[in-house]
C-alpha cells in the first residue's frame, strides 16, 4: 500500500475525482467491505509524476484521514517518506 484512508472517512468523494490512476473507490467496491474509501495498493503511485503530493489527500476536508501506509505492491512511491512516517500512519498532509 502506498497511502490508505482510514475510518475517519466521510465519504465525500473529493478523493475519488483527484486520483490520477483511478486507485481509489467508493465504499461499494470497498473489497474489505466497509463503509470507506478503500486505495488499492497495487494502483497506488503517491501521485508520483502526477503531482507534488499525492491529490487524494490535498483534496480530502478530513484532516488526516488519508496516511502514509507501507510500501507494498505499488509501481511507485515517494522517496522522501521515511519507513518511521509509514509505520506511524503519519497524516500525508497535516
Amino acid at each position: 500500500m502506498s497511502v490508505i484512508i482510514n475510518d475517519t472517512c466521510i465519504n465525500c468523494g473529493a478523493c475519488i475525482d483527484e486520483c490520477p490512476v483511478e486507485a481509489i473507490v467508493d465504499e461499494d467496491d470497498n473489497p474489505e467491505g466497509e463503509d470507506i474509501y478503500y486505495v488499492y495498493s497495487n494502483k497506488c503511485v503517491e501521485c508520483v509524476g502526477h503531482h507534488d503530493e499525492p491529490a487524494c489527500a490535498t483534496a480530502c476536508p478530513t484532516e488526516g484521514c488519508i496516511t502514509w501506509d507501507n510500501i507494498g505492491e505499488s509501481p511507485e512511491h515517494r522517496s522522501d517518506i521515511t519507513d518511521e512516517q509509514r509505520s506511524s500512519k503519519e497524516p500525508v498532509v497535516e
